[in-house]
C-alpha cells in the first residue's frame, strides 16, 4: 500500500467510525470524508463525482457491470474470451457470447464486429459490451477508443464496460472513461486496500443494482460504505495518478530487465509481445517444466509468483486465457506470471532473476537424473 493511503485511512479506522449514512455529527463528518474521496477519485478519473460508487472490489464492480446491465434490459451480453472470470462468468450465466482474441492477446475487433452484426441480424439485444483495458494474466492492452467505435456503430443502444483493474498503474484513465459507459476497479490493484471497489457508471447507463437494501450509492449499491476505505483508495488512486509516468517508465525497465535475463536460461518464452502489454506483469511459459514444481521452489526462496490468475481458487488449473490466445498444451503447462509494482526495486530483479534460473536449473537436473535412471 502507499504510506499516503495508510495515513489516510488510519483516523477512519481508529477514532471516526460513524456510519456516513447517519444524521448527527459524527456521521456527517464521515460522510463529508466519503465526499471528498468520491470527488478525488473523479478528478483521477476524469468523470463527475456522482458517476463514482463504491463497491467491495473489482469482482463485484464487474458483477455489477454484467449482471445489472442484463437484469435491466435483458439480452444479449457480449465480452472478450480472455475476461478476468469475474466479468467472464456472469456473461456465461447470462447466455452471453464471447468474442476472439490475437495470439497476443487483444482483442479481434473483426469478430467483434461479426459477433455484433450477428446479433443485429438475428434481431438480439445487446446490452452490454464488456472489454478490458488490461489483461490480468498476460498484460495485453486493448484500444478502448477503436472498440468503442465498433460498439457505437453496430449496438449503439449497448452499454460499454471495461475491467479496469489492472490499468490504473500504468494508463491514465480520464483518456479511457470518455469512451465507455462503466469502469471497475479494485483500490489493492494501486496500493490501496482490499475489499474496495471503484465503479464509474456514467452516460445514463442504470444497471439494476444487485445489492438491495439501504439504497445506499443513491440507490446503485446498498451497504453502509466503508469509510476508510473510501480514503484509502482515494489516496492511493491520487498518488498512481501523479507518479504515473515516472513509475511506468521505471517499472518497465525493471520488466524488460528481468525477460531478457530469463530468456538467456534457454527453454524461456515470452508468452505475448512485451509491447503490447502494461510494464506490471511479465509473463513466460517453458519448455520443458510445469509450473506447480517450479512456483512451490519460488516459495521455498520467497518469490511469490503464479501460474495464471492469483484470483482463481486453486490457481492450478489451465488458464483460460492461454487457451484462448493459441498457447500449446506442453507450453501452458509451464507458464509462469510476475508481477511488478510501484515498489519493485532492481534488487528485487535480481533476487527473482538468481532464484529462478537456480530453480529451473536444478528441476532439469533432477529431471535429467530420473532419466537417466531409467535408462
Amino acid at each position: 500500500m502507499h504510506p499516503e493511503a495508510l495515513d489516510a485511512m488510519r483516523p477512519w479506522q481508529e477514532t471516526h467510525f460513524a456510519n456516513p449514512s447517519g444524521s448527527h455529527r459524527a456521521a456527517r463528518l464521515a460522510r463529508q470524508a466519503v465526499d471528498e474521496a468520491r470527488e478525488l477519485i473523479a478528478a483521477s478519473l476524469g468523470v463527475n463525482s456522482g458517476d463514482v460508487v463504491f463497491t467491495g472490489g473489482g469482482t463485484e464492480s464487474d458483477n455489477y457491470a454484467i449482471s445489472g446491465s442484463v437484469r435491466s434490459r435483458g439480452g444479449l451480453a457480449v465480452c472478450s474470451a480472455i475476461e478476468h472470470h469475474a466479468v467472464l462468468d456472469p456473461v456465461q450465466h447470462h447466455g452471453g457470447v464471447t468474442v476472439a482474441v490475437t495470439r497476443d492477446g487483444q482483442i479481434d475487433t473483426d469478430d467483434l464486429r461479426a459477433v455484433l452484426n450477428d446479433a443485429s441480424s438475428s434481431g438480439q439485444h445487446v446490452p452490454v459490451v464488456s472489454v478490458m483495458t488490461v489483461n490480468n494474466e498476460v498484460g495485453s492492452v486493448n484500444d478502448i477508443a477503436k472498440v468503442a467505435a465498433i460498439v457505437r456503430e453496430l449496438a449503439p443502444a449497448a452499454w460499454l464496460h471495461t475491467d479496469a483493474v489492472q490499468a490504473a498503474c500504468w494508463i491514465d484513465l480520464s483518456e479511457i472513461t470518455q469512451h465507455v459507459d462503466l469502469l471497475s476497479l479494485s483500490a489493492h490493484k494501486f496500493g490501496g486496500p482490499k475489499g474496495v471497489g471503484l465503479m464509474v457508471v456514467s452516460n445514463g447507463a442504470t444497471p439494476e443494482p444487485i445489492l438491495l437494501g439501504g439504497g445506499q450509492e443513491r440507490g446503485r449499491r446498498s451497504g453502509t460504505i466503508d469509510v476508510a476505505g473510501a480514503v484509502g483508495a482515494a489516496a492511493a488512486l491520487n498518488m498512481t495518478t501523479l507518479t504515473r509516468t515516472e513509475t511506468s517508465n521505471r517499472v518497465r525497465a525493471l520488466r524488460d530487465e528481468l525477460l531478457d535475463a530469463l530468456l538467456e536460461i534457454g527453454g524461456v518464452n515470452e508468452t505475448v509481445s512485451r509491447s503490447v502489454t502494461a510494464p506490471g506483469i511479465a509473463h513466460i511459459c517453458l519448455d520443458d517444466l510445469d509450473s506447480e514444481a517450479l512456483l512451490f521452489m519460488l516459495d521455498e526462496a520467497d518469490v511469490y509468483a503464479s501460474a495464471a490468475s492469483a484470483c482463481a481458487s486453486g490457481a492450478m488449473e489451465s488458464s483460460h486465457v492461454l487457451s484462448a490466445i493459441g498457447v500449446a498444451d506442453e507450453l501452458r503447462s509451464g507458464a509462469l506470471r510476475l508481477s511488478l509494482g510501484h515498489s519493485t526495486s532492481a534488487n528485487d530483479i535480481d533476487r527473482a532473476v538468481s532464484s529462478i534460473t537456480r530453480s529451473i536449473q536444478l528441476l532439469r537436473d533432477r529431471r535429467a537424473a530420473r532419466k537417466q535412471r531409467a535408462t
